[in-house]
């Protein structure tokens, strides 16, 4: 048995509707990373000098000495650069991501922070790379961004984002935070819930496209009007996807030094007076949306296929296809993941089975279904599934006249093709049927086993939505 961690499914292709408050179309959640004097920096205890996020291309960390150019960069961000975004956005509710040690080297920009009523979350203890961390010494720079932050600030922070995290990450920050929500996430438009460190852990993912860092990076904004244009783009398809009842958040994430400087900074004004020209934005923090999305949507305990040992695996749905536990036995040992935990997942496994198995295996499955509104219907002798499916097209109340016809009909069928004639009743009526019983006695026998075969596919998805739900 392989189980696959990744959760490619998230809400499927009918999310939760977010209710957000007074019917808001779009939540609007906007992050100011503070960020200067926590970098790389040799008197922060580190190796070498920062190399991310900068006006510098290609930089390179310079080990065991300081960095002029990129020291000055960064204190641009906290002596400037800050003063000019909190001006543009004083008026709004927003979130500081902030790191530990650059907030208690900042106590001017913390205290307006804290006038303006903004939220400032934990950014880490240091603006530092955390993939080749040892597990331990990350939670312990988690311990220490908590203690710190809360010192500093005088409240210890409601929501977590590392941003350079590791594998651990997400785990750690839920042990040890007890967070309100935690942003090390770009993998939806809607906040969602994992298990992790031992609870329901609340993620309310952030965003690399909405983001100042593209003027960072070689594939980025080269200019402000750039920027402008695709945040405007990015509020018009949420919003317009909230006016059709399927309302979102947009993220826009914002770093000091590099949002701060004056041509970018008229752009980000250009692109949220646009924003605040439509009715029904709610501009929000992210503790805020958490709280939001705590109440409205709480984790509820569900089914989950993939989790499931064998046994009860195969109790749940060997008999989807008809009394063929061997499909639900096999399809167990594939590669199975939350991706798996819906209808269509489960179908998918068991399908896969069914049509990888031999022929004369398949043969069996076929031979394994009822005649419709056979010997065994009057015998009362069908399964539960059998028997509800049939009397869904009215084949449970047949007239005399009707049941002579399907009575022929099964018998001429099966003659020809060595297998009872098989449909998805649910997708007919007696009417239906009985024409495509005529139509598909003219098939030759290869054609009318792999119809058949769809059918049997068609009838286990059917029985999966009643089971699952969509």
């Amino acid at each position: 048995m392989t189980r696959y961690p990744r959760d490619m499914r998230g809400h499927g292709p009918k999310p939760p509707h977010a209710n957000w408050p007074n019917g808001a179309k779009i939540a609007v959640q906007i992050v100011l990373n503070y960020e200067e004097g926590g970098e790389n920096n040799i008197l922060h205890g580190d190796a070498a000098s920062e190399a991310f996020l900068s006006e510098i291309t290609g930089a390179q960390p310079w080990p065991g000495q300081r960095h002029w150019n990129m020291e000055t960069i960064y204190e641009y961000g906290a002596r400037a650069g800050f003063w000019r975004v909190h001006e543009l956005l004083k008026h709004l509710p927003i979130t500081v991501y902030g790191v530990a040690t650059a907030l208690a080297r900042a106590p001017e920009q913390l205290a307006a922070m804290q006038e303006a009523g903004w939220e400032i979350a934990s950014h880490g203890l240091k603006w530092i790379e955390h993939k080749d961390m040892d597990p331990e010494e990350e939670r312990a720079q988690i311990r220490e961004a908590i203690r710190l932050h809360t010192e500093v600030t005088g409240a210890p922070p409601r929501g977590w984002y590392t941003g350079r995290c590791s594998m651990e990450t997400v785990r750690l920050a839920a042990e040890e935070g007890d967070f309100d929500y935690i942003a090390d996430s770009y993998a939806d438009d809607l906040p969602y819930w994992v298990k992790a460190g031992g609870r329901d852990q609340l993620i309310v993912p952030y965003t690399m496209d909405c983001n100042d860092m593209r003027f960072a990076i070689q594939a980025g904004f080269t200019d402000g009007t750039q920027f402008e244009g695709y945040l405007k783009d990015s509020f018009d398809m949420l919003y317009a996807e909230g006016e059709a009842g399927a309302p979102k958040m947009l993220s826009i994430g914002l770093h000091c030094r590099l949002i701060g400087r004056p041509g970018r900074a008229m752009a980000l004004k250009r692109a949220l007076d646009h924003m605040a020209a439509h009715e029904g934005v709610w501009f929000a923090t992210r503790a805020e949306i958490a709280e939001h999305w705590a109440r409205e949507h709480p984790p509820t305990p569900r089914q989950r296929p993939s989790e499931m040992d064998r046994e009860s695996f195969v109790a749940e749905f060997g008999g989807i296809f008809e009394h063929s536990p061997w499909i639900a036995e096999r399809a167990h040992d594939l590669e199975l993941g939350p991706a798996h935990d819906c209808a269509a997942g489960v179908h998918n496994a068991l399908a896969r089975i069914f049509r990888s198995a031999e022929e004369s295996r398949r043969l069996e499955v076929l031979k394994a279904h009822p005649d419709l509104a056979g010997k065994l219907a009057a015998a009362k002798r069908l399964t539960a599934e059998s028997t509800a499916e049939q009397a869904s097209a009215g084949l449970d109340a047949l007239t005399d006249e009707e049941r002579e016809a399907f009575t022929t009909m099964n018998e001429a069928y099966t003659e020809k093709f060595g297998f009872p004639f098989i449909i998805a009743v649910k997708d007919n009526t007696k009417a239906t049927i009985m024409q495509a019983f005529k139509d598909r006695l003219n098939n030759d026998r290869a054609t009318e086993f792999e119809t058949a075969c769809r059918q049997v596919e068609r009838i286990a998805k059917l029985r999966l939505l009643d089971k699952l739900g969509a």
